[in-house]
């Protein structure tokens, strides 16, 4: 009989420990903005627009100052994000097509392939944007996959591509969510399809119109980049959108809040087109893109009532970043640069979205855990294709030699342990153009390209010529002073091109 009680109280006792130890390991919330500029929030200087929640996590934890995208566009961004390699790396990384197939390798370590070893349920809700299905693409009224859980994802809940991209229609795990199968979905990046009415055929249909490009199929009033017929029972709302997947984020939350989990709320806020709730409906006075930022920022406090309600808040990393700088003009005629009124979305950054300047990566990077992270301003140097590695690190796991090689540890400055960061960062560009940040020092390497994407008006900072920029004296890159340091130019393209010649 002692015996059995003293197993019984062994019992217990590892099962506690188990429990507590799991209890240990911090959950990790990432709400990934989309073209949300480093102006665009108040607590990054913004005026003409408040930002109230997003203010509030910044205050109780640490906002970076000098924190990068490794890209200056969405899907290169994300595919950096999740495998810690850098997109330029591997072909086909650029911006997707909505019907692109699964872009990240089922067989190499991804960010929540790496929680998932350490005992972390993985969720992803929100825009994708990295492909899904076999080569050739998905089949759209059958099992969708491969896609986010066969790379480390044990729930998702997604936009197939944005929200301008057809299909509209939401995907729970491997399936479209509500679709009738007498009304199968069809998809076509080529030639139009079915008799859906487009855009540029019907704008009298239309409740936001076009400005460039977006004039094919027209779903909810809006027309999209793409063509798509039938899944009519299974079409989103654009207003109701936010509401939709903040709630998939707090159910995520509540269903795992006893066990370690890892939540990537890839908000479609603030991407065009930007249809908010009627809520925020000529709240900003700034138009439907100002009006988007007010309800990206309550999307934010949502989640974060979420957290504290369930007593996660002490246990829980709350990372609050972007995929790229801003836009304003990306497709249509929502009166965004009318009514800027001096709001400034790349605050004293040149250049924005698709830009080799530093407003293209530059992004606001905000990092709050009460107890283990001192409230405050970083200026340390980081990368977001950094965080596979200090995850790792933080969560006790280990990455293998040869794999995410792109990605260091540099958990100790986004803890506010360390002051400097990162040694360098690498930008990219729409066209392919890298940038490298040394020091003070931004080099941008010589290009062909464009000097302005006409459509948006945009600056990429395309040249012919090799750029120099002193950010410690000019954060705004407006003095080229390649010419005055031809050796400083010399080391730090060889800096560069040693960083490109780097292999898995």
């Amino acid at each position: 009989m002692k015996s059995r009680i003293f197993l019984l109280i062994c019992s217990v006792l590892i099962l506690s420990s188990l429990v507590a130890q799991a209890q240990q390991k911090p959950n990790i919330v990432l709400i990934y903005a989309d073209d949300l500029g480093y102006g665009d929030v108040s607590c990054y200087g913004a005026t003409k627009v408040k930002t109230p929640n997003i203010d509030r996590v910044a205050a109780e934890g640490l906002r970076f100052t000098n924190a990068h995208a490794t890209s200056a566009t969405c899907t290169p961004s994300r595919y950096s994000l999740l495998t810690g390699q850098y997109a330029w790396r591997k072909s086909g990384t650029g911006i997707a097509p909505g019907d692109a197939a699964l872009l990240i390798p089922t067989n190499r370590i991804t960010l929540p392939g790496m929680l998932q070893r350490a005992g972390y349920k993985t969720g992803v809700v929100g825009k994708w944007h990295l492909g899904l299905g076999p080569k050739g693409g998905p089949d759209w009224n059958s099992d969708i996959k491969p896609g986010p859980l066969e790379i480390g994802f044990t729930y998702s809940f997604l936009l197939p591509a944005t929200g301008d991209r057809v299909p509209c229609v939401y995907v729970e795990n491997h399936r479209i969510v509500g679709l009738d199968s007498s009304d199968p979905v069809q998809v076509s990046y080529k030639d139009p399809i079915g008799t859906e009415p487009t855009g540029k055929a019907n704008p009298d249909l239309l409740k936001m119109m076009y400005s460039h490009g977006h004039d094919q199929t027209i779903i909810n009033g809006v027309s999209r980049i793409g063509y798509m017929s039938g899944g009519k029972s299974a079409r989103w709302v654009d207003e109701e959108m936010a509401d939709v997947l903040t709630g998939k984020v707090n159910q995520f939350i509540e269903t795992h809040q006893e066990n370690p989990f890892f939540l990537y709320f890839s908000t479609h806020d603030i991407h065009v087109p930007r249809m908010p709730h009627s809520r925020f409906v000529g709240k900003s006075g700034m138009g439907p893109r100002g009006d988007a930022i007010l309800q990206l920022d309550y999307c934010v406090g949502e989640v974060m009532k979420t957290v504290d309600r369930l007593g996660l808040k002490d246990n829980t990393v709350v990372i609050i970043s972007s995929d790229n700088g801003p836009v304003v003009d990306d497709g249509y005629k929502d009166y965004a640069v009318e009514k800027l009124g001096g709001h400034k979305p790349a605050g004293p950054l040149r250049g924005g979205k698709y830009s080799a300047f530093d407003a293209g990566t530059r992004v606001p990077f905000i990092v709050r855990w009460p107890g283990k992270v001192k409230a405050g301003t970083s200026d340390a140097l980081l990368s977001q294709v950094d965080l596979l590695k200090s995850l790792a690190v933080l969560t006790g796991q280990t990455v293998g030699e040869g794999e995410a090689t792109d990605s260091f540890n540099t958990l100790d400055a986004l803890l506010g342990k360390d002051k400097n960061g990162r040694d360098y960062v690498i930008e990219h560009a729409l066209n392919n153009t890298l940038s490298l940040v040394k020091g003070h020092w931004k080099y941008i390497e010589p290009s062909n390209g464009p000097a302005v994407q006409k459509a948006t008006n945009t600056e990429l900072g395309n040249n012919p010529l090799p750029q120099l920029y002193d950010l410690r004296t000019d954060l705004g890159e407006t003095r080229n002073v390649a010419g005055e340091n031809p050796q400083l130019v010399s080391e730090l393209a060889a800096f560069l091109k040693s960083v490109k010649e780097k292999r898995e």
